[in-house]
């Protein structure tokens, strides 16, 4: 079975350990993408990251859209929400649809 990973600040993270998720915090950016890197790497099936994080490794995860695993995941960090998780449903919908039938 493939393992869980929480990427983000440590206060945003923290809590996930509590459900059983493997957590990884970073200090700055050249460590968030050598983390990303090493969970992207085949061990993890879905990795949830704070919007923050997706900003920061935006062209990592582009590089990763075309496999089927891991699944990369936006979600608020603490410090509150960024839009891009609702961005990229955006443009999920309208690939598939043709229309962003969702937040037009």
């Amino acid at each position: 079975m493939d393992k869980i990973a929480v990427m983000g600040d440590l206060e945003s993270v923290q809590g996930f350990a509590a459900l059983g998720l493997d957590i990884y915090p970073y200090d700055g950016a050249e460590e968030a993408a050598a983390v990303f890197r090493r969970l992207a790497g085949g061990e993890y099936g879905i990795i949830f990251l704070t919007e923050e994080a997706y900003a920061l490794l935006e062209r990592d995860i582009r590089r990763l859209e075309e496999t089927l695993t891991p699944a990369v995941i936006p979600i608020p960090g603490v410090r509150g929400n960024t839009g891009i998780g609702r961005r990229l449903l955006s443009e999920a919908v309208e690939r598939a649809v043709g229309s962003d039938i969702l937040f037009s």
